[in-house]
């Protein structure tokens, strides 16, 4: 069994019904593949959700488990900020989302690998 954490990007394109990302989803899924995201994203996903996209939260639920962040995850993410803030632009969401990445062992799924410059996380371009 694979373990994903899924970056705000791939939820709202399977929210819009990207082909591609919902025949990936549905696959990882299908496979028994642990398929996560965080608290972070979840208020990204809230914060821009169109009317006609409501219905699918209640699928997204279903398939996807919340990856909590804690105080481990906090100071990673801290680090993240420090080492990568000036020089890749980071922010605190993106290295929210990559240190729970970390610290859980889930490959991190973005459609922006560049929002990522940290080494020490799994990656995968969807």
């Amino acid at each position: 069994m694979a373990k994903y954490l899924l970056d705000s990007d791939i939820i709202i394109e399977w929210l819009r019904g990207t082909e591609a990302i919902v025949e990936w989803l549905a696959a990882r899924d299908a496979a028994g593949d642990f398929l996560g995201w965080t608290p972070v994203s979840i208020a990204e996903v809230y914060a821009g959700i169109r009317p006609r996209e409501e219905f699918v939260i209640a699928d997204i639920q279903r398939v996807l488990h919340c990856v909590e962040i804690d105080e481990r995850v906090g100071r990673k993410a801290g680090s993240y900020c420090l080492t990568f803030g000036r020089s890749h632009s980071v922010e605190i969401a993106d290295a929210l989302i990559a240190a729970a990445a970390h610290a859980n062992g889930l490959t991190l799924c973005s459609r922006n690998l560049r929002h990522y410059p940290m080494r020490d996380v799994k990656k995968l371009r969807v």
